[in-house]
C-alpha cells in the first residue's frame, strides 16, 4: 500500500513536470499554428470540449482540437475511420494526435493523468458498463491521454463487443499493475506508434501518386503504335 502511494505521488509529480514543459516548449508556438489551420479549414470553435468519465466516476470537462465539422451526433457518435464528419485538417490532426494535446491542461487541472484508461463519452460509458459486468472498474485510477489498450492496438471507434471486452481487459489489467516502469512503456510504444502510423501515411499517399502517375503514363508499345 505504501509502495502505491510513493507510485502516485511520484506519478502526479511526472504528469506535472511533463504536461508544463509540453504547454511551454510546444503548445506555446505549435497552439497559434493549429488555431489558424482549424478556422481556415472550416467554420466554428478551435476547441471541442465533452463531457467524459473520470476517476470514481466523475464526470469532467475533456478538451481537444476540434477534427469535425460542428455536427449534432458528436456526443453521442463515435467517430469512423472515413466518417464525413472529419475534416481536413481533422484528418492529419487524429493521424497525429495532436487533436489531444490540449488534454495536457486537463492533466495540470488533476482530472487525467498522460497515462491511464482512455476517458470515454457519457453515454458510452454507460452503454459498454452495461454490456460487461464491472466494467467500471477501470474508473478507479485517473484517465488517461493514452493508455495499455491503444498501445496494443485497440484506438478509434469501438465496433463490436469483442473490442470492448478487450479493451476493457487491458485497462483493468493496467488498473491492477500500474507502475512507473508499465508508464514509461506506454509512453515510449505510443510515440513510436504516432511516428509509425505518421511515415505508414506519407509513404501510402506517395505510392497511390506513384500508381497514379504509371496508370496515366503511356507504354512504350502504346508509343511506338
Amino acid at each position: 500500500m505504501e509502495r502505491k502511494q510513493s507510485y502516485f505521488i511520484a506519478k502526479r509529480c511526472f504528469d506535472i513536470v511533463t504536461s508544463l514543459m509540453i504547454c511551454v516548449m510546444v503548445l506555446s508556438w505549435l497552439l497559434p499554428i493549429l488555431m489558424i489551420l482549424i478556422k481556415l479549414d472550416s467554420r466554428g470553435p478551435v476547441f471541442f470540449k465533452q463531457k467524459r468519465v473520470g476517476f470514481l466516476g466523475r464526470v469532467f470537462w475533456c478538451y481537444k482540437l476540434r477534427t469535425m465539422y460542428i455536427n449534432k451526433d458528436a456526443d453521442i457518435r463515435q467517430a469512423s475511420e472515413d466518417d464525413p464528419r472529419i475534416t481536413r485538417i481533422g484528418k492529419f490532426l487524429r493521424v497525429t494526435g495532436l487533436d489531444e494535446f490540449p488534454q495536457f491542461i486537463n492533466v495540470l487541472l488533476g482530472q487525467m493523468s498522460i497515462v491511464g484508461p482512455r476517458p470515454h463519452m457519457y453515454a458510452d460509458c454507460n452503454k459498454f458498463a452495461n454490456a460487461i459486468s464491472g466494467y467500471k472498474f477501470r474508473n478507479l485510477v485517473k484517465p488517461g491521454i493514452t493508455g495499455l489498450a491503444q498501445i496494443k492496438g485497440y484506438r478509434g471507434p469501438t465496433k463490436d463487443f469483442e473490442s470492448i471486452f478487450h479493451r476493457y481487459q487491458f485497462d483493468a489489467f493496467y488498473v491492477r499493475n500500474a507502475n512507473f516502469w508499465l508508464d514509461s512503456r506506454i509512453v515510449r510504444k505510443t510515440i513510436a506508434q504516432i511516428i509509425g502510423e505518421v511515415f505508414s501515411r506519407i509513404f501510402k499517399s506517395k505510392s497511390k501518386n506513384m500508381s497514379a502517375e504509371e496508370w496515366n503514363t503511356p507504354s512504350l508499345k502504346t508509343i511506338q503504335n
